[in-house]
């Protein structure tokens, strides 16, 4: 351990803790004033093993120093013992971006070193704490990113299904809209069972697929043997299994909201829980174009139910990186990237505004009108921007709800005569002579 006496400055927080984390420690800078010498700072540096013994033993020694605020870098996951552990004995804890904490080039670096620096900005109130959700919501995210995670294997073993069938020459996906639907499934299973007849195959087709009896018969004229009926087995197998896994997991997400709307659920906020609870914020949310529930349980899961942890709409948006960076240099600004946020979320977000730019609503509209002169992809950001702006208005008050503007909404706003001013100019500069007749209205 390492002692010493260093000049007072201009400090914001007086007594501070920094830990620089790897997996197996930590390394712990402590600042607190000098208990004689008020101009003077005590420092002090260890190392703490990552085990829980040893964090409630350092978590009784910050308390014990009066510490008010440790400080760390997100390191991996290897920060959540420490935080969580750390929080667990009432001290508050900081979680800041490694990119907000860079050191000072040309200076040595060593663990040690990195927690002094780390104090040292944090005393000075130099640093910004990360977004932590409370304990139930950090349960709700483990469950949707597993849902998440479970869909994208889901996925992977279907493209596996339609590979395995083009190898045996078997056409189905070329002919059925759906490889996976009533239809195409009772296929597939007779194929597993040793059918191999294209005739009683095709016969298996249900509803609009029967009038493709004739495709279906030509499509299964292939190589299907024994081998890719192993194969096929195993996949479908796999694919029921993690439907059944995903299945699971959205009951028990439903539930988790359920018990997140009680009155005595302790979210940890500074103000109670929104009236009518979680999953009325789940219907309130899926009234908007393209957010259906599962994505608002994502989104619930993300952010959480209480919006004063992002005192604006723009707090929010700016934290999902979904707000563009200006970047000025010699009086020019040039356009700077997003960044890359939370990806569940603008994952989440991404889908939902392409949903949203197919319909005829004020989102659908936002698409049509920027995708002309600023591209696919920055529209989309605008229209998922302008649904996380709506998402924090129905957080923040629990009675409000989704009113859509319109797909008319900018055209109403237009004034008449200014419009019609500016399509004359514009026929006049093209050589026309133009004569306007109002257009009377019966009643």
């Amino acid at each position: 351990m390492a002692t010493q006496e260093l000049e007072l400055g201009s400090e914001l927080v007086e007594r501070v803790a920094a830990i620089d984390i790897a997996k197996a420690s930590g390394m712990v800078c402590t600042r607190v004033p000098h208990a004689t010498r008020p101009e003077r700072r005590v420092q002090e540096v260890r190392n703490v093993a990552s085990t829980t013994e040893a964090i409630m033993e350092l978590g009784e020694a910050l308390v014990a120093l009066g510490v008010t605020r440790v400080v760390m870098e997100a390191t991996g996951v290897y920060w959540r013992p420490f935080f969580f552990l750390l929080e667990s004995c009432g001290l508050e804890c900081w979680l800041v971006n490694a990119r907000d904490v860079k050191n000072v080039p040309g200076r040595p670096k060593t663990d040690k070193l990195d927690a002094i620096w780390l104090a040292k900005l944090a005393e000075r109130g130099m640093l910004r704490a990360s977004f932590v959700p409370e304990r139930p919501i950090r349960r709700l995210r483990d469950l949707t990113r597993l849902r998440a995670a479970l869909t994208q294997e889901r996925t992977r073993h279907k493209h596996r299904v339609e590979k395995l069938l083009e190898d045996a020459h078997i056409k189905l996906s070329s002919v059925a809209t759906n490889l996976f639907g009533l239809s195409a499934r009772n296929m597939l299973d007779a194929l597993v069972a040793g059918e191999r007849s294209p005739e009683r195959l095709a016969d298996l087709a249900q509803g609009k697929l029967k009038s493709k009896h004739r495709a279906l018969v030509t499509a299964f004229n292939g190589q299907f043997d024994e081998h890719h009926a192993y194969v096929l087995g195993t996949l479908l197998a796999a694919i029921d299994h993690v439907q059944s896994q995903i299945d699971n997991l959205t009951r028990h997400i439903e539930t988790s909201l359920t018990e997140l709307s009680g009155p005595q659920a302790d979210l940890g906020t500074k103000r109670p829980a929104p009236l009518g609870g979680a999953l009325t914020a789940v219907e309130r949310l899926d009234e908007i174009p393209g957010i259906g529930a599962i994505t608002a349980q994502i989104i619930l899961a993300e952010i959480g139910l209480d919006m004063s942890v992002f005192p604006t709409p723009g707090h929010l948006v700016s934290w999902a990186k979904l707000s563009p960076r200006t970047i000025q240099s010699a009086g020019k600004n040039f356009p700077g990237g997003t960044g890359q946020g939370n990806p569940w979320l603008k994952g989440a977000l991404g889908e939902a505004a392409m949903a949203a730019a197919r319909t005829d609503t004020f989102l659908g509209a936002r698409y049509k009108r920027l995708v002309k002169r600023r591209g696919h992809g920055k529209a989309l950001v605008a229209v998922a921007r302008s649904m996380l702006v709506i998402v924090w208005h129905l957080l923040d008050d629990p009675q409000a709800r989704f009113h859509d503007l319109g797909a008319d909404y900018h055209q109403r706003l237009t004034d008449k005569a200014t419009r019609t001013r500016g399509l004359i100019r514009q026929l006049e500069a093209l050589g026309h002579d133009v004569t306007i007749s109002t257009r009377t209205t019966a009643d």
